[in-house]
């Protein structure tokens, strides 16, 4: 499959910087959301690039560092715990992904996201269930994020040890749940992802 074929046509109807948004950490019941956007150029393809999930954590780290050198443009924000438990993690996802798209500079003329999420931005957009897999700067733009989000976790580990943050990165495994109930929960815990082991 030709997973430039959306930035191709959106080119040639004139839109210069085509940005992919997406999001990782929207399940886990520790840690913030993280959105990435990234404008790729024009013709320079990475080889590789695809679904994060997809590829091993030493693919993702080396594809990475290639995609912050070549991209126009990147940006990763972030959405804390207290905010997902505030507005909810489907606002907070939209919240965190118009926040990454409003840092690019150059600013983009067109977005692309992933999923099936429509955000507040003055910018046209279209999202692209799957994109993160059809669409090479939706796919650049989980890669990134999911790096960003990993090391975040790995950072956490080292704050609040005893609940695997480094190897589960939040989401809910059994060891995860376990130290939970053994430990109670920390600040970075979602509490209204948590509430039955409360």
């Amino acid at each position: 499959m030709d997973k430039f074929s959306f930035e191709r046509e959106l080119h040639e109807k004139g839109y210069k910087f085509v940005c992919g948004v997406d999001e990782v950490g929207r399940g886990p019941l520790a840690g913030p959301v993280v959105c990435a956007a990234v404008i790729m150029p024009e013709g320079d393809i990475i080889e590789g690039v695809d679904d994060s999930k997809k590829l091993s954590a030493k693919k993702r780290e080396k594809l990475a560092r290639l995609i912050r050198e070549k991209a126009v443009a990147w940006a990763i924000c972030r959405v804390e715990p207290q905010v997902i438990d505030e507005i909810n993690i489907l606002q907070a996802t939209r919240l965190c992904m118009k926040n990454a798209v409003e840092s690019l500079s150059p600013s983009p003329d067109y977005v692309l996201t992933d999923g099936n999420m429509t955000l507040d931005i003055s910018v046209p957009q279209r999202s692209l269930v799957k994109g993160d897999a059809n669409c090479y700067c939706i796919g650049a733009a989980s890669i990134i994020a999911k790096v960003a989000r990993d090391r975040l976790m790995a950072e956490y580990a080292a704050v609040f040890p005893g609940y695997g943050f480094e190897k589960n990165a939040g989401y809910g495994t059994a060891a995860h749940i376990q130290a939970i109930k053994d430990r109670g929960l920390t600040p970075i815990h979602r509490r209204s992802f948590t509430g039955k082991w409360q």
